[in-house]
């Protein structure tokens, strides 16, 4: 009787089948595998059969980029439709010193490539020394006084290496392969000369691709070997030039330790300064001081990450022609890029058609430069459509705060101080996951209630409340139309009841900090009021006579969609704020009509730690001290009823101004695509 269960991956049933392969022989028809020594060779064969089938099978898997696990091998695979993964990147920091030559005849002071600074991280690393290098010369002229200053100087963490190899024709097989694991790539930097002794360098390029790559351009490549090393591969006299026997090449990069030197700001001096005669300058410097503290270093690009991007790259084949491509290829253009959002025109209301919208969040900073946009754009005609217009837009902060009310048994806690510690810091570290902190994020409500509640054993339930907020960035003593949108829609206070129910406060959905306009004495916040089937409503100002009393001041300031998340100002002239990061802001914020909150777009989620309040309750039903709940505290879980954010400015002497504006013509459109394009949000499932 033949085997016919060639799928069996389990030792007992390997062993099975091959005694009922037996017994179908007469030999074995009564025979007791399990009372003889056969049964210690069946062990033996299903074991073999065993592992034969599991090598087999993670074979098989590994030959699939989706379900291999060996880096190693996904990196191969990749590596075969062509996509590089993303090296270490090494944490930048800004520091500036002096140098007083004043003694000497030096007219320029050089600091040598290499290692210039040495520091000593903090927290869980405070014992680890980092070595921050350079990695090309910097030369300053030493001024009227003396000195040489060197200010604002970039350091790159980690140590700086130069690999040298001879160009062997005989050799076929030879290869370019730097022998250090953790290289930064963005920071090699590649020389060829005629021959070691040649003094005459030609300076290499990277390419990623054959766009613009003729039989005269300097281009090298690389790729990604076993152990996170890294392979140089030159050009064969048609695509780039091909290096001839007895060419000497020098490689020089940093081998970093990426993410773990970040956040550090003391800095001594260790690096070797010339002077322009070209002695050694061993003293007069100065006190180093930290501009910018290190930052920006990052692991090298993960395999999940790889099997995501790899398979992207592969299909848009270098053209950009659906949002996905350009979402896949601008991190390759810009690997700085950290997060990337593409959306076609067309899905805007009312849609701009023939036009690619882009926001970029890069690693270091906020924004991008218009340098660096006006390079992206010209980067990306090489692999757009013909008639598309792609247009990079600055990204827009969607800020998630949350009020947590943490129930705890006092019998499992030391403190109420020791479970609102804890909760808070799953909370930030909850803040930095892959769900926030990127386009097309979200928040996922249940999630975070899970990292509270698991935060302590003696944490029972938590009560969690959610606002959604975007800053206004005002021009100030300037008439101008502002624009917000929020991608998620508003819970309405009074939904499902008329625009005047009973008598209570109506509308007040949205609230504000505070500021003044032109034409009105005293702080005022904004407000709103539905009208109508509740979908949409008006804006106006109003002043505070108490924290629960509102006196409405200016009507019809601008309008609300409460489906679509936005609010749109009418030309108003704001002349001060109360809130000021660096720039005049007004934040506004709403309830989320669902508590799972996505970015949308250009929208960019963050969850603010900075406004997120965690206050404890101790359960005594729970730890046994009021069974009957009779004192039991009650959180709600619709919010406060607080009517606006921040600093509240009490007013008693309001007067009776105008309620209707009538705004002059001039209007400067302010954060927005543009001042009539708004975009379109799905219908999601009501959290109330």
């Amino acid at each position: 009787m033949p085997l016919v269960n060639f799928s069996n991956l389990d030792f007992d049933q390997i062993k099975t089948s091959i005694k009922d392969y037996l017994r179908a022989n007469s030999n074995f028809t009564d025979y007791d595998f399990e009372g003889s020594n056969l049964s210690t060779i069946l062990d033996t064969l299903a074991y073999n059969t065993y592992i034969t089938s599991y090598n087999a099978n993670m074979v098989s898997n590994e030959v699939f980029i989706d379900s291999a696990t060996l880096r190693e091998n996904v990196v191969s695979l990749a590596r075969n439709i062509g996509y590089v993964p993303r090296s270490k990147k090494a944490s930048v920091a800004t520091v500036s010193f002096t140098v007083n030559v004043s003694n000497t005849t030096a007219v320029a002071v050089t600091l040598k490539a290499g290692a210039v600074m040495a520091s000593r991280s903090v927290g869980v690393n405070s014992t680890k020394n980092f070595i921050f290098s350079i990695p090309n010369d910097i030369t300053v002229p030493v001024n009227s006084s003396g000195f040489a200053d060197f200010y604002n100087i970039e350091i790159y963490e980690g140590t700086y290496v130069t690999q040298t190899f001879t160009v062997d024709s005989a050799n076929v097989n030879q290869k370019f392969v730097l022998p250090n694991s953790g290289i930064d790539t963005d920071l090699l930097s590649v020389v060829v000369r005629d021959t070691q002794e040649s003094t005459v360098t030609r300076k290499f390029e990277l390419f990623n691709s054959l766009f613009d790559v003729t039989a005269s351009t300097r281009a090298y490549f690389i790729q990604e070997i076993g152990q996170e090393r890294y392979e140089l591969l030159f050009g064969d006299g048609i695509f780039g030039v091909k290096l001839d026997n007895d060419n000497f090449v020098e490689a020089s990069y940093i081998i970093t330790n990426g993410q773990s030197a970040n956040n550090i700001n003391k800095f001594a001096f260790i690096g070797n300064l010339k002077s322009s005669s070209g002695d050694t300058i061993s003293s007069g410097v100065s006190i180093v001081t930290t501009e910018v503290s290190s930052g920006g270093g990052k692991p090298i690009e993960s395999v999940d990450s790889v099997k995501k991007y790899a398979p992207q790259i592969y299909a848009s084949q270098n053209r950009a022609v659906t949002a996905a491509d350009y979402e896949a290829l601008i991190p390759q253009i810009y690997p700085e890029a950290e997060s990337v959002s593409a959306f076609g025109g067309e899905d805007l209301t009312p849609p701009s058609y023939g036009k690619v919208f882009v926001s970029i969040k890069p690693y270091n900073g906020v924004f991008l430069s218009s340098a660096i946009k006006q390079n992206l754009q010209q980067q990306m005609r090489k692999y757009s459509v013909a008639g598309i217009l792609s247009e990079i837009v600055d990204l827009k902060y969607l800020y998630i705060e949350s009020n947590c009310k943490v129930y705890y048994d006092s019998n499992l806690a030391p403190t109420a101080s020791f479970v609102q510690n804890l909760a808070t810091t799953n909370i930030v570290k909850y803040s930095e996951s892959s769900d926030v902190n990127k386009f097309g994020g979200r928040f996922k409500y249940s999630q975070f209630q899970k990292v509270i509640d698991q935060s302590h054993e003696s944490i029972m339930s938590n009560i969690t409340n959610i606002d959604i907020r975007r800053d206004i960035n005002v021009q100030l003593n300037t008439f101008a139309e502002y624009e917000l949108c929020f991608g998620n829609r508003f819970y309405i206070r009074n939904h499902g009841h008329g625009a005047n129910f009973n008598g209570n406060l109506i509308g007040y959905n949205i609230k504000s900090s505070g500021f003044t306009v032109s034409g009105i004495s005293g702080t005022v916040y904004l407000g709103d009021s539905p009208v109508g089937n509740l979908s949409k409503g008006t804006v106006f100002l109003f002043k505070l006579k108490s924290s629960s009393e509102p006196y409405i001041v200016r009507q019809n300031v601008g309008t609300i969609d409460y489906e679509k998340g936005e609010i749109r100002l009418n030309p108003i002239n704001i002349i001060s704020t109360l809130v000021n990061r660096g720039t005049p802001l007004i934040e506004v914020s709403a309830s989320p009509y669902s508590n799972d909150v996505i970015g949308l777009q250009d929208l960019y989620l963050q969850l603010d730690v900075n406004n997120t309040v965690v206050n404890v309750v101790a359960d005594n039903i729970y730890s046994g001290n009021d069974v009957s709940g009779t004192n039991y505290i009650v959180s709600s879980s619709y919010g406060s009823n607080v009517l606006v954010r921040g600093q509240s400015v009490f007013q008693t002497d309001v007067d009776t101004l105008s309620t209707q504006f009538t705004p002059p013509n001039v209007i400067t459109s302010v954060d927005g695509v543009s001042n009539t394009n708004r975009r379109t949000r799905s219908s999601v499932p009501s959290s109330y």
